[in-house]
């Protein structure tokens, strides 16, 4: 029996791994609150998630807070990048639906429209794990989350669906989530370590040269 409660045990790995994700959760809900740091959350609890897949994090936070503090301006203004494409889209659709009358017209054009959203999706999702793992300009992660977004879909793909289902069974079985509960206490940071898992292998295939664009380039 003692050796199931021992520090190094199975058992005690995978509470602590529960304990450091709340504590994750409540850090990204609380740094959230003004929505103009949600960048910055979205960067930091990208950087602790994959920290904790890679097994080399140290202190959730103090991992946190460091990663909001050194990528805050950077993670702003992608932000806002972020923030403004998914403006375009929005009133993409909303022109299409209220002035387009011609019904092949609205078909091509919303199909066009689902398939921008798509890919913007993944895009972003790259984002900033990107920001969170490696330095650069602002423009060379845009342009090197794009290129991974499309040569490495499985991580964002997996953030999409994990997310659309939690919100399916939140919406149509909210007791199952404590109505909403699960989401304060751990949602959010486990959808992100999952992620994280996949993102970090992706990144590791970059992680000589991770910011210059041929690291990208000669790979196929």
């Amino acid at each position: 029996m003692a050796g199931i409660f021992a520090p190094d045990s199975t058992l005690m790995r995978f509470l602590t791994r529960i304990a450091d994700l709340m504590i994750l959760n409540v850090l990204f809900l609380v740094t959230s609150i003004p929505l103009v740091t949600l960048p910055a959350s979205l960067t930091a609890l990208s950087f602790v998630s994959l920290r904790i897949a890679s097994d080399t994090d140290r202190t959730i936070t103090g991992d946190f807070v460091r990663s909001f503090r050194q990528n805050f301006r950077q993670a702003t203004a992608l932000g806002l990048l972020v923030a403004a494409a998914g403006a375009a889209l929005t009133a993409w659709y909303v022109v299409v639906t209220q002035l387009v009358t011609d019904g092949v017209a609205r078909f091509v054009l919303l199909a066009v429209w689902f398939v921008l959203v798509f890919v913007a999706l993944m895009w972003a999702l790259y984002v900033f794990p990107y920001l969170a793992t490696f330095e650069g300009s602002t423009r060379e992660v845009l342009r090197n989350a794009r290129l991974m977004s499309f040569r490495h879909p499985l991580a964002p793909l997996t953030v999409i669906v994990l997310s659309v289902l939690a919100a399916v069974v939140t919406i149509f079985s909210p007791q199952a989530t404590g109505y909403g509960l699960l989401w304060l206490l751990i949602g959010f940071a486990a959808i992100a370590y999952l992620g994280a898992l996949l993102f970090s292998r992706v990144f590791e295939r970059y992680a000589p040269t991770p910011t210059t664009p041929s690291a990208l380039e000669e790979e196929d």
